[in-house]
């Protein structure tokens, strides 16, 4: 039985695991918004809502400047990009500091072509990108448009037009048959 047991095994060893979430993680926090497994962004949730947290109370706390330096060290054990952790305590922090949990968001996509594997986007609440709406450009008065036309043929200084030249120029000669005999 697995009582008070949490967490997914997720097929890997526990070294392997950690550096699965680890770099699960530091994608999610650097691009805010991953493709991958349900299973994978269930677990990678639970360990990024902590490591925000972490974040949020750290800049919220500025009454000893240790706090922050101390929180930057415990996010680093897990996440080695030192942007990324910057980025964390600068911009995503910041951000979430008035919302209190559910940092993350995780949308079924459905199975996968592969091996039928449930397929989820894990994305931060508060950066969804593709939900907010677009700026609107001032739209440009649109150009007449001048219907298609062949274009033109040059004209010669020195010759005629080939209907002057003779009364059977517009005319059209019938192809030569294909069977016909001694076309040989």
């Amino acid at each position: 039985m697995r009582h008070r047991k949490s967490g997914r095994k997720l097929k890997r060893t526990a070294s392997h695991r950690r550096a699965t979430l680890a770099a699960l993680s530091t994608a999610l926090l650097r691009h805010k918004r991953i493709t991958t497994t349900v299973a994978k962004a269930k677990e990678t949730r639970m360990v990024v809502e902590k490591m925000i947290t972490r974040a949020k109370n750290a800049v919220a706390d500025t009454s000893v400047p240790a706090t922050g330096v101390h929180a930057r060290r415990e996010v680093g054990r897990m996440i080695k990009d030192r942007e990324v952790i910057g980025e964390l305590f600068a911009t995503i922090a910041p951000k979430v500091a008035g919302r209190a949990g559910g940092y993350t968001r995780i949308v079924k996509l459905g199975q996968r072509y592969g091996d039928g594997a449930e397929m989820a986007v894990i994305e931060l609440v508060d950066f969804n990108a593709g939900q907010e709406p677009a700026e609107k450009k001032p739209a440009a008065p649109k150009a007449k448009k001048e219907p298609r036309r062949a274009p033109a043929k040059k004209k010669s200084a020195g010759t005629t037009p080939p209907a002057a030249e003779s009364p059977a120029a517009g005319k059209k000669e019938p192809p030569p048959e294909a069977g016909a005999k001694g076309s040989r």
